[in-house]
């Protein structure tokens, strides 16, 4: 069973520089309480019955996702009890499997772009990345072992690779999202955070809607590189790590196809904010007019940006996002593709806190509802995390993370 007090001291002394985690000044007493009730919970499992499969895994939350017992304020200074709501779908998920609740990490404001305190443990003078900035930072600091985040367009896949720990993003709508604070509900996806392939698995089998056991492969998946626009959105630094990994993999035996694939990448890009942007706007009609004072400059600005797209190109966007997804599809198909690769971020996390950095490289795959995982793959110049990123078609989450533990060992280095 977890010490919960040895949790405390932990977080209580990582956190101190790291800033993941919001301030909870009852959080001993509360993770002691619940930690007792827990191992009374086990003592009453029928003999022989097998432990819930995250029993004591202390678990981060990320703070627009609602936890009965602790307030909600999604990075932001709106009142809590106007974000209030019952407990999320995916808290009730964790806890049924044994999970303690460490506490709520940091988010930016209502997860769009404002960052929160929260810093890169490899480097506290960068930034961990974001939205899910506290989820990342605080499984990269070893203050917990798993944790939750959200995506929108890159929330969880690209503070994984600015923190150097493994990220799960699902096809959309694998993992319900009842009790998150919306976004953009049409891309909006709840993900995890671990050490390693394994423990997004574990916790994936917990999480996700009809998870099923991957079945066994007598053959390794063959890789796509997605050559074009959207490959040439990485720095110099990064693509030059990418290719040593397509090397490294190539030699491991798993088979890398170039395929030409999103010619039309600035039209994704502008057609993905509309959905974005007029999606935030309407998910925050009621606070925002109540509120607006309360609200941070880039939370606002967003907010504003969606009032100026009309409905009809919203409704276009949506349908040109239908027809991206089945290209995705059929693009992997007719090139023989299991799976693509692609850099996790633009570059190694950026200095400073006042940015999350950019999402460009995790756009598309959110866009279409695809399931992403990324994995450290290698280090900067500077020493910081590069992530390698890995994508399935919609649906295949099963298969991505069975043969993502395969590409983890194969570039880890």
């Amino acid at each position: 069973m977890l010490d919960t007090d040895r949790l405390c001291d932990r977080i209580e002394r990582l956190d101190a520089d790291v800033r993941a985690f919001i301030a909870e000044p009852g959080r001993r007493e509360r993770l002691r309480a619940e930690g007792i009730e827990a191992a009374e919970r086990a003592a009453r499992r029928p003999e022989g019955a097998d432990e819930p499969p995250l029993y004591g895994v202390a678990v981060g939350v990320k703070d627009i996702i609602r936890v009965d017992g602790l307030p909600t304020r999604a990075g932001s200074e709106v009142p809590a009890e106007a974000l209030h709501g019952p407990q999320a779908v995916v808290v009730d998920r964790l806890r049924a499997a044994g999970a303690l609740v460490a506490g709520k990490t940091v988010t930016a404001e209502f997860a769009v772009l404002a960052p929160g305190p929260t810093r890169n443990p490899h480097n506290l003078e960068h930034s961990p990345g974001g939205s899910s900035s506290g989820s990342a930072a605080a499984v990269a600091a070893g203050m917990v072992e798993l944790a939750i985040g959200t995506q929108t367009v890159g929330s969880v896949i690209r503070p994984a690779a600015f923190c150097g720990v493994v990220g799960y993003k699902p096809t959309h709508g694998r993992i319900p999202v009842a009790g998150v604070i919306d976004n953009a509900p049409t891309l909006d996806t709840v993900g995890a955070f671990a050490p390693d392939v394994a423990g997004v698995a574990r916790a994936a089998a917990v999480l996700c809607d009809g998870w099923r056991e991957a079945a066994a492969y007598d053959r390794p998946p063959v890789l796509g590189v997605p050559d074009g626009p959207y490959l040439r959105r990485a720095e110099d630094e990064a693509l030059a790590a990418f290719e040593r990994q397509v090397e490294r993999l190539a030699d491991a035996g798993f088979p890398v196809r170039r395929a030409p694939f999103m010619a039309d990448y600035d039209e994704i890009v502008r057609q993905q904010f509309l959905v974005n942007r007029y999606e935030v706007a309407r998910t925050h009609a009621d606070w925002f007019p109540r509120y607006e004072q309360h609200y941070r400059a880039e939370t606002a600005a967003a907010i504003r940006e969606g009032h100026d797209v009309t409905r009809a190109d919203y409704e276009g966007a949506l349908r040109h996002r239908y027809e991206f997804r089945a290209r995705l599809s059929h693009t992997m198909d007719e090139a023989g593709v299991d799976l693509w690769i692609t850099p996790a971020a633009p570059g190694p996390a950026p200095r400073g806190i006042a940015t999350t950095g950019s999402s460009i490289m995790n756009l598309p795959w959110s866009y279409a509802g695809a399931p992403a995982l990324t994995v450290p793959a290698d280090r900067s110049a500077g020493g910081l995390p590069l992530g390698l990123q890995i994508t399935a078609a919609p649906g295949a989450d099963e298969y991505l993370i069975a043969r993502g533990a395969g590409i983890e060992g194969a570039v880890a280095g």
